[in-house]
């Protein structure tokens, strides 16, 4: 299947365009940028508008074969010379708020995440180098349909108002494809058992399985398996092929629908029970404060931040024993699970080991 380009490579496209067209007074036709995954990619400029001491281009986000809500939509960026020094980024029309806390980006900014903001940050002071100039720029992102599009997403709900969120680690859009993806977990777990692997550690992404190939440095290559969203899926396949021993290494988000007994944790699939994760507090002893503070929270990754600061140590822990708990239930046993559950920048925040049943289970309750 075709992969695409993130909303994040296409505002840093448009922004480099704009910032040339404005330093040299041409016209630009194409703009290429170095991506996160280590490659570069050259986007078409549809169009160049000079006007007020400003330059605006634009791009079409191509997805690729990805069922992605934004695909097709106008990405502009608008670039000037700025008053005070350094790059002053900001979202224009289209581009959603924060209006509550949790979220990678504080509140009150525009919702442009840290990679993209990093990719635009460092592709203009790249561009400011090469000409020698030594001048703060204003950088504006739009999306002239981006509030429309945003109907179609979760924003709303995590109070991004009035757009769409600029996002990307990768640069590119790979494809969803469930039936590939699954057939590839199978693949996968087959060949970490030819490889005599009677444990396997599997995880929801490349950060977190970067995570854990730190944890479990004694581990071959092929013990480590990315399972994305299918959590129960690989479990069960796990069992089915033999292996003895599955940790789970990932993050508060995904983890805390898992502890929940939700094993599809695709963004879409389940919403967070705040509530359980509020319980979980009241298990370790969590003031009044501190739970209502869980119960009203935003995100999984707010929890953990109220958690952390709050110095409940014991909640982590907590919350990787209920992953294991629901693992094991899911799969009716014949498992030995753990769970390690990591912060967006590598802090291992809890861990759960060698679980290998829950006596209280009644394997016939379906």
């Amino acid at each position: 299947m075709r992969h695409g380009y993130t909303t994040g490579a296409c505002a840093t496209a448009v922004t480099k365009a704009a910032l040339l067209a404005l330093i040299t007074n041409e016209e630009q036709e194409t703009s290429t940028i170095h991506l996160p995954i280590g490659r570069d990619a050259t986007f078409t400029i549809e169009k160049c508008t000079f006007a007020c001491n400003a330059v605006s281009c634009e791009t079409i986000k191509d997805a690729g074969d990805d069922p992605d809500a934004t695909h097709k939509a106008l990405i502009i960026g608008t670039v000037s010379w700025a008053d005070t020094p350094g790059i002053h980024l900001d979202g224009g029309i289209g581009v959603g708020r924060v209006t509550k806390p949790g979220l990678p980006v504080a509140v009150g900014e525009a919702a442009i995440n840290p990679v993209p903001r990093k990719m635009i940050h460092n592709t203009v002071q790249s561009v400011l180098d090469e000409f020698h100039i030594d001048r703060g720029v204003n950088v504006i992102i739009s999306v002239p349909a981006g509030e429309e599009i945003a109907k179609k997403t979760l924003n709303g709900r995590l109070g991004i108002i009035g757009g769409i969120s600029i996002l990307g680690t990768r640069g590119t859009v790979v494809p969803f494809s469930s039936s590939a993806y699954m057939a590839s977990i199978v693949q996968a777990i087959s060949v970490a058992k030819a490889a005599g692997c009677e444990h396997v550690v599997v995880t929801t992404g490349g950060r977190s399985e970067k995570y854990a190939m730190a944890q479990y440095p004694e581990l071959p290559e092929e013990a480590f398996i990315e399972m994305g969203d299918f959590v129960g899926f690989t479990l069960k396949h796990c069992k089915r092929l033999g292996i003895k021993q599955v940790s789970l290494v990932g993050m508060m988000g995904k983890f805390s629908k898992v502890a929940q007994g939700v094993m599809m944790v695709h963004s879409k699939s389940a919403a967070i029970d705040f509530n359980f994760l509020a319980q979980l507090a009241v298990d370790v002893g969590a003031d009044e404060d501190t739970v209502s503070a869980v119960r009203e929270a935003n995100t999984a990754s707010q929890v953990g931040e109220i958690m952390a600061d709050k110095g409940y140590q014991a909640f982590f822990d907590h919350l990787c024993a209920a992953c294991c708990y629901s693992s094991i239930h899911h799969t009716r046993g014949g498992l030995t699970l753990a769970t390690s559950i990591y912060s967006m920048q590598g802090q291992l925040l809890g861990r759960a080991d060698d679980i290998a049943s829950i006596d209280e289970i009644n394997w016939d309750r379906g």
